[in-house]
């Protein structure tokens, strides 16, 4: 199997998996089948990932991550609640789809960076001065959720003014 030149620089940059018929997942990088779990390893890595139907070449990579999700969903403790998952349905169609989903990215994106910034924080701590450290909410601690929650509500007040700018184009006042 050959890939053409644009083939060949997209998995330069990303690592390209391809789904075959029988539902199994082939690993380009390494030239071997690979399961659902080490597909979520890579992402878990931050590895560049795409997943291509071997067939038709047809991007499969979001439904792969729903696949995944919806394993590790009915497979632990659950991330997402049912009232939280019926609302994210109750947007589908609605005038704000769009927006919902790029708020909710947003704010998926501030909550890793103040992880990160928080991981940073407590490296070289003990497991006992980290316990301590979450269970006291030092000032450093209440900051950055301040600013957190602060840039979570700057994001929903933009949202808000952009659909009151949409509504208003189509004559809609509030």
């Amino acid at each position: 199997m050959q890939e053409n030149n644009e083939g060949a620089a997209q998995s330069a940059s990303q690592r390209v998996i391809k789904k075959y018929p029988n539902r199994r997942l082939y690993d380009t990088d390494t030239s071997s089948y690979i399961t659902l779990a080490e597909v979520k390893q890579l992402v878990m890595d931050s590895e560049p990932v795409v997943i291509k139907d071997a067939k038709t070449g047809e991007d499969l990579t979001r439904s792969i991550l729903l696949q995944i999700i919806l394993e590790e969903e009915a497979g632990g403790t659950p991330m997402f609640s049912e009232a939280m998952l019926a609302n994210i349905i109750r947007f589908y169609g609605h005038a704000m789809q769009g927006f919902m989903g790029s708020y909710i990215e947003k704010n998926v994106q501030l909550f890793t960076d103040f992880q990160s910034k928080l991981a940073e924080q407590s490296q070289g701590a003990s497991p006992e001065a980290w316990k301590q450290f979450m269970s006291m909410q030092p000032p450093a601690m209440q900051a950055m959720m301040s600013n957190y929650m602060e840039q979570s509500q700057n994001m929903l007040s933009q949202m808000q003014k952009q659909t009151e700018q949409m509504l208003g184009v189509f004559g809609i006042k509030r």
